[in-house]
């Protein structure tokens, strides 16, 4: 079993004996190298020691994990491993280690707030692996309870200072701890706490996962988005401390930017954004009802073609189909009695609609599609698909029309 030094200590330089190795991973009888688990990804550093023969000896560790049934923490390493014996001097990467100790710690406190929100907000599964972390709750929070859970967590952390414990407890004892959530380890349980000045604890939580020795450290956290996951859980994901900072001031940046182009204040960009997307819209349902205009003139100017008792009227539309795929449907619709048409466009969308009493617009569809390696259905009245060939699809429904005219 191999000694957690990060669980009693923030040092980040240790000495070891190596105690098993095998290829490219060692395990050492201690380690301040977390491995990975708990939603934590695991540390990374360099272990170096001095071979049989005096040489000094230096490999990266680039991960680390914890075997269950031995409870070996496992390192993998970037070269070959140093035998069974030899004493090793580990470094856990400062600046890794640092950013995770932020998002775990943050994750913690972003869960009690949620808590505190509403009890119904449990935590179902966390994961702090990258800048964007994410928390999946149970209990269906809406945006309301999702800004005032960020609101509760900016104001505690602004002005309260929440030291670090954490205390190793015996099972038995846990009932008198205000734990989030149920322990789900037996035996020793090492607690997290973040307390205030009047010993008063903002959360308690058993975790073996490394942190910030203040929560302030682990500010700003800043939740960027929500959705729906998987039945009855919603996934905040959020970022935390400095890579926090660092998106944010990124993001004003380029707000600013913004803000420059459009010669308004920062502060009103948003508004500027909703009129010029409001008059995108405007602009857009003009463009539409000009599309759908031209669509229906190419399609009335078109000649007509007699195949027994039905008027066809084929259609071949170009500029609307390259500035708009969906104006095939304006020349699809508002026909004149008993006529039927078949309109393609140079993009391989084709159509067929029928106010004839006896052609089914999806039958005759459907019979040109197959022989021009098309697909796509709809209904009597109206069927729309695609094809490689128009040529081929418009020669096909003048082929069906005669059958069964």
């Amino acid at each position: 079993m191999t000694r957690a030094l990060y669980h009693t200590s923030q040092d980040l330089l240790f000495t070891a004996q190596v105690t098993h190795a095998r290829e490219h991973e060692v395990a050492l009888d201690a380690t301040a190298l977390y491995p990975e688990a708990g939603g934590q990804a695991a540390d990374t550093g360099s272990l170096r020691w001095t071979d049989g023969s005096g040489e000094a000896r230096q490999a990266s560790v680039t991960h680390s994990r914890k075997e269950k049934a031995t409870g070996l923490i496992w390192h993998t390493l970037n070269g070959d491993a140093p035998p069974v014996g030899t004493t090793v001097t580990g470094e856990v990467d400062a600046e890794r280690r640092w950013r995770h100790s932020q998002r775990h710690s943050a994750e913690h406190l972003l869960a009690q707030t949620f808590v505190r929100v509403n009890p119904a907000f449990t935590v179902d599964a966390v994961n702090m692996t990258g800048p964007e972390c994410t928390l999946d709750l149970r209990g269906d929070p809406a945006e309301l309870h999702v800004r005032a859970a960020e609101a509760l967590l900016r104001e505690t952390l602004g002005r309260t200072d929440l030291t670090l414990e954490t205390p190793v407890v015996p099972d038995h004892d846990l009932h008198q701890y205000p734990l989030r959530r149920d322990a789900t380890v037996s035996g020793d349980v090492r607690l997290v706490i973040f307390r205030d000045g009047q010993g008063e604890p903002f959360d308690v939580s058993a975790c073996g996962g490394t942190h910030v020795p203040r929560a302030g450290m682990a500010a700003p956290v800043v939740v960027l988005r929500t959705e729906r996951v998987r039945g009855g859980v919603t996934r905040v994901t959020f970022m935390a401390g400095e890579e926090a900072a660092a998106h944010l001031s990124g993001v004003y940046a380029d707000t600013r930017k913004l803000a420059v182009g459009f010669s308004v204040p920062v502060e009103q960009v948003p508004q500027r954004v909703q009129a010029l997307t409001d008059s995108h819209a405007a602009l857009q349902a003009q463009l539409d009802a000009l599309h759908a205009a031209h669509a229906r003139t190419l399609r009335d100017a078109a000649p007509t073609e007699t195949h027994g008792t039905v008027t066809l009227r084929p259609v071949t539309l170009r500029l609307v189909t390259l500035l708009d795929p969906a104006g095939l449907l304006p020349a699809l619709t508002d026909l004149k009695p008993g006529e039927v048409v078949v309109a393609v466009t140079e993009g391989g969308r084709c159509g067929i609609a029928s106010a004839h009493p006896d052609v089914n617009a999806g039958g005759v569809l459907r019979a040109a599609l197959t022989a021009s390696g098309g697909k796509g259905g709809g209904r009597p009245d109206l069927a729309q698909g695609s094809t490689p060939d128009t040529a081929a699809f418009t020669r096909a429904v003048r082929e069906t029309l005669l059958a069964t005219a």
